[in-house]
């Protein structure tokens, strides 16, 4: 996969994308910024990580977190969706997720992430250090970006 020949296809067809990053703490927009000429398709990138951003940039509902956790699809679905209400993007893109080494529970290990593109939702387990988690959420999203194009 050529993530900047998936850059240049969104600049051909003028696409913009946002993103809301949680787990991944910014790591997809650097990898959209590092290509050149992506300023014509960027917007803007988030980075929530604490529960209080999620409320207060991306209008999650306080009831969403406490009822599903941070690292789930409905916030994930909310994060995506807050998103696309405050820029111009055409795709949002939203990641949530435990990227470890700390913070799994019984029912949410590490590697889970929840990536929303709009209002498709992807329920990923990855394998890996913290640093192979977050690179294999970015390469996720590359490939369903390559799939919408």
């Amino acid at each position: 996969m050529n993530k900047q020949k998936i850059i240049e296809n969104l600049i051909k067809k003028n696409i913009k994308i946002a993103t809301a990053e949680s787990c991944t703490g910014g790591l997809l927009a650097k990898t959209i910024t590092d290509i050149p000429g992506s300023s014509a398709i960027f917007d803007v990138g988030l980075i929530t990580y604490s529960n209080q951003s999620k409320i207060k940039l991306l209008d999650v509902n306080p009831e969403t977190l406490e009822k599903h956790g941070a690292v789930s699809e409905q916030v994930a679905i909310e994060m995506a969706n807050g998103l696309k209400k405050i820029t111009d993007c055409d795709i949002a893109i939203s990641i949530t997720g435990i990227a470890g080494p700390t913070g799994a529970t019984k029912n949410k290990p590490i590697g889970l992430v929840y990536i929303a593109i709009n209002d498709k939702i992807h329920k990923c387990n990855f394998q890996g250090n913290r640093q192979e988690i977050r690179q294999q959420t970015i390469d996720f999203v590359f490939e369903k970006l390559e799939l919408l194009l």
